[in-house]
């Protein structure tokens, strides 16, 4: 693996600091500490630009506190000015760095997978229902408290090598016991801690069906004895490579008799629920605010990926289908999809249409949108492919749905 260097200069260079001091007041524009910095805000950034470039940089104190919900923890938290800003200037220079050591098969804080990415991955997966028959869930006991910093640190320096980077992350992470919740860096140091955890699980262990969540583990089998056999294998390796230790409520069970609990869902094969402490939040928040919009805001995102028009009956929400609204001509329904992930696959097209395109690199300055259906899910896909907008061209609206796999001939898509 090819480490990198040279990053310090990026981390405290003075226009990553204001553009980590931009990103650190979304959503606290008017909070205290970013007030107070506020006050002298270009003198802070330069005076933290100096301190860093000295190598001086030190954490401040803690303030700790309780939460109670979802689970009792203690939360950690930093003030504003040096560090908040501090942490996500690290961040804006490690993250693409970190990011690419993550398998396709952990979900948190990455971009563009979170919790949703983890329901498509599992909703898909469960399409092979005998290779999915049992599900091993687990979990590490008291993952954040129990990070190992020498470990930690030595699972950092596998990608990177510039030594003052090192400095100031070591500096963050001894800064107190195990890795603080609560703190931005936090979140990319409890990912990197499992990292080379999920590259043995997909690449020694060649498990097809694993999906992690920060500490939360749920794999997927043909039959229990193989998990009870690779749940062994698990233990050994997190406690003897990492000093973690599984929580003795794992779980080994038929899928059918009781779903996967993961992400604030139970999936079965044929459908996906709430899961039910969600549920009764829900329940809560209608009771004391009748179908608001804040309540439909809240919980629409989570009730819009599983099956839930049951449930939103019994609370009296209307769905949009009650409403007698007529749908739009045209309209395109389902999450965008990128060519690469269906190429030479067969695939069911529903519905075409062909716009004019605003960003123009091909010939005929269109752009083609096509209603997929792949792997029992509408997906929409665009393409500028001059190839492809010619063959759909030639296709009547009677002849629609159609079976059709795309190729990649040389340097053009195609129909077949």
């Amino acid at each position: 693996m090819k480490r990198v260097s040279a990053l310090y200069s990026k981390i405290t260079d003075l226009e990553n600091l204001r553009l980590a001091d931009q990103k650190a007041r979304k959503g606290k524009k008017y909070s205290r500490g970013v007030l107070l910095h506020d006050l002298s805000r270009d003198e802070n950034i330069f005076k933290l630009h100096t301190t860093l470039c000295s190598n001086s940089f030190k954490t401040s104190p803690y303030f700790v506190f309780k939460i109670y919900t979802p689970k009792e923890r203690d939360i950690y938290r930093l003030p504003y000015y040096p560090d908040r800003i501090v942490h996500h200037a690290i961040l804006n220079i490690l993250e693409p760095l970190w990011e690419s050591l993550f398998t396709a098969d952990t979900y948190s804080c990455i971009k563009g997978r979170g919790i949703h990415g983890a329901v498509r991955a599992i909703k898909r997966d469960l399409h092979d229902t005998e290779n999915t028959r049992f599900c091993l869930k687990l979990d590490v006991r008291k993952f954040y408290p129990s990070i190992d910093h020498d470990i930690l640190k030595q699972i950092i320096a596998r990608k990177i090598k510039c030594p003052e980077t090192l400095a100031l992350l070591s500096e963050i992470i001894d800064s107190t016991s195990g890795v603080p919740i609560g703190n931005y860096t936090s979140q990319y140091f409890a990912n990197l801690y499992l990292a080379y955890f999920d590259h043995w699980i997909k690449e020694q262990k060649q498990v097809k069906y694993y999906y992690r969540y920060a500490d939360d583990i749920v794999v997927l089998a043909a039959t229990k004895e193989e998990l009870h056999q690779l749940f062994e294998e698990i233990k050994q390796y997190l406690t003897a490579t990492l000093t973690i230790d599984v929580k003795s409520n794992y779980q080994v069970f038929p899928v059918t008799a009781r779903g996967v609990d993961f992400v604030g869902y139970r999936f079965f094969h044929t459908h996906t629920l709430l899961r039910k402490s969600i549920k009764k939040r829900f329940a809560r928040a209608v009771a004391r605010k009748g179908n608001s919009l804040q309540v439909h805001a809240a919980y629409w995102g989570w009730a819009k990926h599983c099956n839930s028009i049951n449930l939103l009956k019994k609370l009296n929400m209307k769905l949009f289908s009650d409403l007698n609204v007529p749908a739009p001509t045209g309209s395109f329904i389902g999450e965008k999809i990128k060519i690469a992930k269906i190429m030479n696959r067969e695939i069911v097209i529903l519905d075409s249409r062909i716009d004019d395109s605003k960003y123009p690199k091909n010939k005929s300055g269109k752009v083609l949108m096509l209603q997929l259906e792949v792997d029992a899910e509408k997906r929409i896909l665009f393409t500028g492919s001059d190839v492809l907008i010619g063959q759909i061209q030639h296709v009547k609206k009677e002849d629609y749905p159609f079976k059709a796999t795309i190729v990649k001939e040389g340097e053009y898509f195609q129909f077949t």
